[in-house]
């Protein structure tokens, strides 16, 4: 039975070590979940070479074990790559932002998550999926009399509210898959212009349209020289390669840790695949989670941004 037992995990544990280590040779777009889920599985894969090693003390258990803990602290490496810089904490706060992917048939939950922004103190407030609280619209309107998006109920993806105008806005087509799922406006912050962009990407097991959209989105960054922000539903973690292809290089940092969005079931041991980004001279303070998802299938997250002098 011991033996039996050291033997499954012996050919268990490699298998999922070995799929996700494929990420150091490759980004096929089919394990990119896999990859976004890396320290979950490798904390996993250690904890069952521990059981095996209880079973049978043997040098393959120790290997084992020694490749899920590398994988491990690896992954918590590649995620404090991008942490920025904490700012003084007397830095005034210049504005607030809130981004919630809320589930495209959440039509129940409306009023509840129109509730929840409204209490958010967001500045501005990025909501994907948004077509259910489009009849929440007028209210909403109440405190963020500026929008883009949801012009019409049959065209509401990405919906971005505000209680300053904007300076200029355009919503563009991210990738050949989806239409109106990304959102560029420019907002005065008391002196201040900062950028947004708020896409929304598609999920990474479907082809590479994932990759194609992060390389335009990439690309429509680079004429946008000062503060940037770069928030939405991105459908994969930072440990995901092409999210971190896409980081490379940009100067955008996020918050760490960051709270977990998805999948809701899992709480706090999820995953982040809803991101806040920042670039300089803009730091993020803080970033926190919702603590209700309102029948949504992620999390909503707030950021507290502040200039850097």
């Amino acid at each position: 039975m011991r033996h039996t037992v050291f033997c499954v995990l012996s050919v268990l544990i490699p298998i999922v070590l070995a799929l996700v280590s494929l990420r150091y040779f490759t980004d096929f777009w089919l394990l990119s979940l896999v990859y976004s889920f890396q320290i979950h599985l490798s904390i996993i894969c250690a904890i069952g070479a521990v059981v095996a090693l209880f079973f049978k003390r043997h040098w393959y258990g120790f290997v084992m074990l020694a490749v899920a803990t590398f994988l491990n602290i690896h992954g918590v490496i590649m995620l404090r790559e991008f942490a920025g810089k904490m700012p003084a904490e007397d830095a005034p706060r210049l504005f607030r932002l809130m981004s919630f992917n809320i589930e495209f048939d959440n039509f129940g939950n409306a009023e509840k998550i129109a509730d929840a922004v409204l209490a958010s103190g967001a500045d501005v407030v990025d909501i994907m999926e948004a077509q259910p609280v489009f009849s929440q619209l007028p209210r909403l309107a109440q405190i963020y009399p500026y929008r883009i998006g949801c012009d019409m109920s049959d065209a509401c993806d990405t919906l971005v509210l505000s209680k300053r105008p904007f300076a200029a806005h355009k919503v563009y087509d991210l990738g050949a898959l989806w239409k109106q799922r990304l959102v560029s406006t420019k907002i005065d912050f008391d002196g201040t212009w900062v950028d947004f962009l708020f896409p929304h990407l598609t999920k990474p097991y479907f082809d590479d349209f994932q990759a194609d959209e992060l390389v335009e989105l990439k690309a429509i960054m680079q004429s946008r020289t000062g503060a940037l922000v770069v928030a939405g539903d991105f459908n994969s973690a930072i440990l995901a390669p092409t999210i971190q292809e896409f980081l490379r290089g940009t100067g955008l940092t996020t918050a760490f840790p960051e709270p977990t969005t998805w999948p809701v079931a899992a709480g706090p041991f999820g995953i982040s695949i809803d991101h806040i980004f920042a670039r300089s001279p803009l730091l993020i303070r803080s970033t926190s989670r919702l603590g209700d998802s309102f029948g949504s299938n992620h999390y909503g997250l707030v950021s507290d941004f502040v200039r850097e002098y």
